[in-house]
């Protein structure tokens, strides 16, 4: 994840592209079994914290009462801790419960926010209430808090210990902040938040677009096809299995726990098998192009219909999200243009449009300049253009008055992996 990080004190960020971002870099942990007590207990407290700073504001506005400040809610919880009811809030580190009062206030600026028509995009609700049966649970550790690495490589988290780490990579600087997070499958986790420069890569004179899809996750307007590796459904023998165990085991017995751990990892090797693969595959072409360009597709409303499953399953929204904030960190361009362009109607070499066409129709033929198009790599090229990008006169691969060839990627019995094809 990266946001801008806006004349952060010290950066000395130059114009352009060298400005002061934050990135996040996550790690596994190993944490032991009395670590994992600890762990616990600190993910109560900050729920009981976020939880009663929640009703206050609402049992507040239900009686018409004034809305309850933070400064106000942070002096309910020192008093909270005195409270002999109370005091075993004491037990975890201070700026946990902290953390956890400012995510409830980052939730209420967000939501009136949204509702006043300041934060773009979808609509953000209410906080809702935690409960210790959510699939996430997490902590925040800030600086104040004084968590550091070790140089054995352990992260020393306050008051619950020196916990491995899994390190797959080094962390560029200190970490102003880290956040410990457990998972619906019981792996736990350690999210630090680092500032740094953003670095842009060398210039590059080609640019591309894109047209995402089903059968081929992603067509380029180059003319290269990705196949779809369809993770989900390629685990859908495993997932049966093991939600059919689930559904036998009785509920509230420590079998039922046991066989809902399987089903959460199954399901989440399905999910680090796609964020994989949309990191690896946005990477390259964000290295590869100068601009990348992709369609504003209804994913929500597609998600409604009889391809839901394979749309969830490619996870477009997912990548999409990757390509803008990599064009952003790397000092690439990137363009999102309408939904509503008729990319798959028109003709990418002639302009012509010619209306509508069933999803069956792979192929057409252009009635203005009669040039054969690949409908999808045909789209690609329009996205590009709509974009305003240039694009190469064999992106469409036409091939007038015959059927035009299968794709030089596609051709053979064994089809290519997207580290080959892209």
């Amino acid at each position: 994840m990266m946001s801008a990080c806006p004349d952060v004190a010290g950066c000395g960020h130059e114009p352009k592209y060298a400005k002061c971002v934050q990135l996040r870099y996550n790690y596994r942990l190993y944490p032991s079994p009395g670590q994992r007590m600890a762990l616990a207990r600190a993910f109560g407290c900050a729920r009981v914290v976020f939880n009663d700073g929640l009703a206050a504001r609402e049992e507040a506005h239900g009686a018409g009462l004034p809305y309850v400040s933070d400064g106000e809610l942070s002096s309910r919880l020192t008093a909270a801790k005195r409270d002999p009811g109370r005091s075993w809030l004491n037990v975890v580190s201070a700026v946990v419960l902290q953390q956890a009062l400012a995510d409830l206030n980052a939730a209420y600026r967000n939501f009136f926010d949204s509702a006043t028509g300041k934060r773009k995009g979808p609509k953000v609700a209410k906080p809702r209430f935690r409960s210790r049966k959510d699939r996430r649970q997490a902590i925040r550790f800030t600086a104040n808090a004084r968590f550091r690495v070790l140089p054995g490589g352990r992260l020393r988290l306050p008051k619950i210990g020196d916990v491995p780490v899994r390190w797959s990579r080094p962390l560029p600087c200190e970490p102003s902040s880290v956040t410990v997070i457990k998972d619906s499958a019981g792996r736990y986790f350690a999210s630090f938040v680092i500032e740094t420069q953003a670095a842009a890569l060398p210039e590059s004179e080609s640019s591309v677009g894109i047209d995402l899809g089903l059968k081929y996750f992603a067509v380029l307007s180059d003319g290269r096809k990705i196949t779809a590796p369809q993770f989900l459904r390629r685990a859908e023998k495993r997932l049966k299995r093991v939600q059919r165990s689930l559904s036998r085991k009785q509920k509230g017995s420590a079998n039922r726990d046991k066989a809902r751990v399987k089903v959460a990892r199954a399901h989440a090797r399905v999910a680090d098998a796609r964020r994989d693969f949309h990191h690896q595959l946005s990477t390259a072409l964000i290295r590869d192009n100068q601009a990348v360009a992709v369609e504003d597709l209804a994913v929500k409303a597609l998600g409604r219909t009889r391809m839901a499953k394979s749309v969830h399953d490619a996870g477009w929204s997912a990548f999409v999200g990757m390509l803008e904030y990599k064009a952003r960190l790397y000092g690439r361009e990137f363009h999102r243009i309408g939904r509503f362009e008729p990319t798959s109607q028109t003709c990418s070499q002639c302009g012509v449009r010619d209306g509508p066409k069933p999803l069956y129709v792979r192929f057409w033929r252009c009635q203005g300049c009669g040039a054969w198009l690949d409908r999808d790599t045909n789209a690609a090229v329009n996205v590009a253009k709509a974009a305003g990008l240039a694009v190469t006169a064999c992106g469409a691969q036409v091939r007038p008055g015959a059927w035009p060839p299968a794709p030089r990627g596609e051709a053979g019995t064994h089809p290519k992996s997207h580290r080959e094809t892209a």
